[in-house]
């Protein structure tokens, strides 16, 4: 098995270097976006998991990382030409596996071989021919936990929090969870940095607060881009705009300086209000509004084709102008 933590396939060298931050299918869905026009990719990967076979190997191995979204995003940057790649979403029907998908258990077995998670995601990415690399965004377990307008204790796991509304701020514990140095160096040294689509408190930010990953965005001079969900997620942003969204980020210490947002996106406004409303936002949060068609046609979720060129647009226009 190989040791170069650091190797992996590369894209186009003319393209820019960017780190994707989140998790879940919104991350999966970025990462097939990246492919169209970045030269390096870099997959900061949310492990805060606790559903489904994710949640079930963590129950079992409570020192495991929560491996579900870092398999997506391996499959997401796998090699096109890799027939390999297509089992790690193979779900087991039958038995004591049913439920489990091959890439977490290949996950799991990889780990107790080389000792190390980390090590275990860079192993499967060789094996996989990931064009890009994915990094987990803290190196030991951690836990989910939300403040919201009514409860009167925190509400604790990722799956609770997803099925709670009115949540108004997460942290996780451990506080301060450990980070490898190549998390760290990605963004700081990335062109730039895209956060989201995808559950914003659960996958976004479950990412992004992470302490060395928000404090390294916020050291980086990469551009931050967010990606801003098709509409609210209920009950998680039951009632959410966009602008709830970036202000739910900024509430965190998570600032961007580009939002990119569904031309269908109008949170209950007509057109000439959304454009009021974009240059509202634009003068009081200090980002520029990107409005494109980026939902598969006729679809509810980003099609990584078009996500792909409005975020291509906006790194080349970001070039002309320095």
């Amino acid at each position: 098995m190989t040791d170069e933590r650091h190797t992996h396939h590369s894209l186009r060298s003319e393209g820019p270097s960017v780190v994707a931050i989140g998790g879940g299918h919104g991350l999966s869905a970025t990462l097939r976006a990246l492919r169209h026009y970045a030269g390096d990719i870099t997959a900061v990967v949310s492990v805060a998991d606790d559903g489904g076979s994710t949640g079930r190997l963590r129950a079992a191995m409570p020192d495991l990382p929560a491996p579900g979204d870092v398999r997506k995003c391996l499959g997401a940057l796998a090699s096109e030409d890799e027939p390999f790649a297509l089992l790690l979403e193979h779900r087991f029907d039958n038995g004591e596996l049913a439920g489990h998908t091959l890439g977490n258990l290949l996950l799991v077995a990889l780990a107790g071989e080389l000792g190390s998670f980390d090590g275990a995601v860079a192993e499967l990415a060789q094996r996989v021919g990931a064009v890009g690399r994915v990094l987990p965004a803290t190196e030991v377990p951690v836990s989910l936990e939300a403040v919201t307008a009514s409860a009167a204790t925190p509400i604790v796991g990722q799956v609770a929090v997803q099925n709670t509304a009115g949540v108004r701020q997460i942290r996780l514990q451990p506080p301060n969870p450990p980070t490898s140095a190549e998390v760290v160096e990605a963004i700081l040294s990335a062109d730039q940095v895209v956060l989201g689509p995808g559950s914003l408190f659960t996958s976004v930010l479950a990412a992004a607060v992470v302490p060395a990953v928000r404090d390294a965005m916020a050291s980086t001079q990469a551009r931050r881009i967010y990606v801003a969900n098709l509409g609210p997620q209920v009950p998680e942003t039951e009632g959410f705009s966009f602008v709830d969204e970036l202000e739910a980020l900024r509430a965190h210490g998570i600032t961007v300086e580009e939002v990119l947002v569904d031309e269908e996106r109008s949170d209950g406004g007509v057109d000439q209000a959304v454009s009021h409303l974009d240059t509202a936002v634009e003068s009081e949060l200090g980002c520029e509004i990107h409005r494109a068609a980026l939902r598969v046609e006729g679809g509810s979720v980003h099609d990584p084709q078009r996500l792909g060129g409005a975020l291509s647009v906006v790194a080349h226009r970001r070039v002309e102008q320095l």
